[in-house]
């Protein structure tokens, strides 16, 4: 625990060095811009379309944040050889993964904060602390995929393309499943059928992420306990899915 916790510390202390708190800070002050701007515009539902313009801002800005910043520090140890260095330690390798994990947990947490603190000036307290915990479990789905795609792709451009094309597979899938199921012509078809199948064989392993972090719960405050429940149930069930990939993968690397 001692070595976990080690870890996680330098983890967050890198992106903190690696000026990150600024980059979230940055989105943040633009988000509320553009949503102020927006708000003037609109001719009804000025604060809706606000709360909800800047709810869709933030969590696209703070996923693609942390995945890039997760990618990048990860391949950057395993080029710099700081990955060989820390795996050859006495020590289980999950134990790297663990504080690898926690770290950059606290540091979706820390930007989950920020983006829930930027929502209040738009939206009611209640919902926007129910955004903004929604908002850190997502992130930490990104941050485990992130780590199990940096440790298999050793590339930046491979593994973030590949997490940014699984973030926005499971956003949309909900959507994919009603075109693969009720198209405009010849429903019957087996191709169609096969096409429907496979969109819903793809759902069940992917997260149902369209129901994390919902903008209508800052627009219609919407949002419910149960909700919540749906997405910690959901992020403990990928999460270490994720990892134990993540710890197989890296468990068979050689140094």
């Amino acid at each position: 625990m001692t070595a976990v916790l080690t870890i996680a510390r330098f983890t967050v202390l890198d992106a903190v060095r690696g000026r990150l708190g600024w980059l979230v800070a940055g989105f943040a002050i633009v988000g509320c811009a553009l949503a102020v701007f927006a708000g003037e515009v609109a001719i009804t539902e000025t604060q809706s379309f606000r709360s909800g313009l800047l709810g869709a801002w933030l969590r696209s800005c703070a996923v693609f944040t942390v995945g890039a910043c997760v990618v990048s520090s990860a391949v950057r140890e395993s080029h710099h050889k700081d990955l060989d260095l820390l795996l050859s330690m006495p020590s289980p390798r999950s134990t790297y993964l663990a504080g690898k994990l926690a770290g950059f947990a606290g540091v979706s947490m820390l930007t989950a904060v920020v983006c829930g603190l930027a929502v209040t000036w738009f939206a009611p307290l209640p919902q926007a602390a129910l955004w903004a915990t929604s908002l850190s479990l997502e992130l930490f789905i990104v941050t485990a995929m992130s780590l199990l795609c940096a440790f298999t792709f050793s590339q930046v451009t491979w593994a973030l393309g590949t997490v940014i094309g699984f973030y926005v597979l499971s956003r949309s899938m909900a959507a994919l499943r009603i075109m693969a199921r009720e198209p405009l012509v010849d429903s019957a078809s087996t191709g169609q059928q096969f096409v429907g199948a496979f969109a819903d064989a793809l759902a069940f392993v992917l997260p149902d992420l369209d129901r994390f972090t919902e903008s209508e719960w800052l627009i219609h405050g919407a949002g419910t306990i149960s909700d919540l429940g749906f997405v910690t149930v959901q992020s403990v069930i990928y999460v270490t899915l994720l990892f134990a990939a993540a710890s197989f993968d890296l468990h068979r690397k050689a140094l």
